[in-house]
């Protein structure tokens, strides 16, 4: 589960490494986030500095993809358990600011509004 404070690796070829959650959005007092929900973030460090969009420090929203403690949006699915924290950066019209995805994602992202992600990924777990 993802709250307010929690550091996740971005995943895609937009150039950031890490970043940290600031707001879980979608919800009345929600308070923490799962596969497919959109945080807010703030940008803390880069993996080139060189040609980027973004600076350390700018705010973002993201796409949470990857979540350590279990993920599975059905019910009927088995959880899966990943290593890490991980997401992927959404620009001001919410299209994916990367255009590669690294790793493998859940297949039951396609349940979202970001299906789109899965053809992005370089493979997919059940």
């Amino acid at each position: 589960m993802i709250q307010k404070g929690t550091y996740l690796n971005v995943i895609d070829n937009s150039g950031v490494k890490k970043i940290c959650c600031i707001y879980v959005g979608k919800g009345y007092r929600k308070r923490y986030a799962n596969i497919g929900d959109v945080i807010v973030a703030s940008v803390k460090s880069l993996r080139f500095k060189v040609n980027l969009k973004l600076k350390k420090g700018s705010i973002i929203k993201a796409v949470v993809v990857r979540n350590k403690l279990f993920s599975s949006l059905k019910k009927t699915t088995l959880p899966i358990r990943y290593t890490e924290n991980a997401a992927v950066i959404l620009n001001i019209k919410k299209k994916f600011l990367g255009t590669k995805i690294f790793g493998a994602i859940c297949k039951d992202i396609r349940y979202t509004k970001y299906s789109k992600l899965l053809s992005l990924s370089s493979g997919s777990l059940s």
